[in-house]
């Protein structure tokens, strides 16, 4: 790869003695051999890995030998160059030293559409145009980062905080009204609940009784005993009999 300046890239051709003998563009960050012959830096160090002599008169090279032209290299900082959007339209010529600042302000420099989901790249001065009339900015993310995905008529008057709010109490309110259910439900359970054990009580004394006139007292048998036949407490005894032996 050059290590070199495009000579496109000057206002007007270069002197000769600013040219790399090994990519034939303008020296960048000049550096010079023992023998004076001058190369791009990095044109040099690449030409060094494969062979260890000067690429013009082939006298043998040692890296730490290398100088750099710092004077050479602001002499070539000085020369006029176009913008590299002169294709595009930029007419402006400034010195190699301030290309890149002005490459930072030049309208006609390609920018990518802050849109999301956009892939258009328009010049820096068409693109607060391009933003008004842009397929993707139909579809915004809220800037407050609360996740919605938002068109234009509704960018306007969206409030995120408000939204949240009113979905929370929505939410507590659909919490209040099954907490009130949840009651109903146990209020309900626990009558039930009264009801039948009020009616096992009542089953377990109907039994006590039950248990009490089937199996009866030793007094009451011996009463029944003593009666006279054909006496009340005879005729209990006897029926208390029958009802024990079926």
């Amino acid at each position: 790869m050059s290590g070199g300046y495009d000579l496109n890239l000057f206002a007007s051709p270069p002197d000769s003695n600013f040219l790399c003998s090994v990519c034939h563009g303008v020296l960048k960050r000049p550096a010079r051999l023992p023998c004076s012959h001058i190369f791009c830096k990095k044109c040099i160090l690449q030409w060094l890995t494969r062979q260890k002599t000067c690429p013009c008169c082939r006298k043998p090279v040692k890296r730490r030998k290398i100088v750099h032209e710092n004077k050479l290299r602001k002499t070539i900082s000085r020369l006029e160059v176009k913008c590299k959007n002169a294709n595009a339209g930029c007419m402006v010529t400034c010195p190699l030293a301030h290309r890149k600042g002005h490459q930072d302000l030049c309208p006609f420099e390609p920018m990518a559409c802050p849109n999301e989901g956009c892939t258009s790249r328009v010049p820096r001065g068409a693109l607060a145009e391009h933003r008004k009339h842009c397929q993707q900015r139909a579809q915004q993310r809220c800037p407050l980062g609360c996740g919605a995905t938002l068109d234009p008529t509704k960018h306007a008057h969206h409030n995120c905080y408000r939204e949240l709010h009113n979905a929370w109490s929505a939410r507590q309110e659909r919490s209040r009204t099954l907490l009130l259910c949840l009651l109903r439900r146990v209020r309900r359970l626990h009558r039930a609940t009264s009801i039948v054990r009020r009616e096992l009580a009542e089953l377990g004394n109907f039994l006590e009784e039950d248990t009490a006139l089937l199996e009866g007292t030793p007094q009451e048998a011996a009463e029944a005993e003593a009666a006279p036949e054909g006496s009340f407490w005879a005729e209990v005894g006897v029926l208390r009999a029958e009802v024990l032996f079926k």
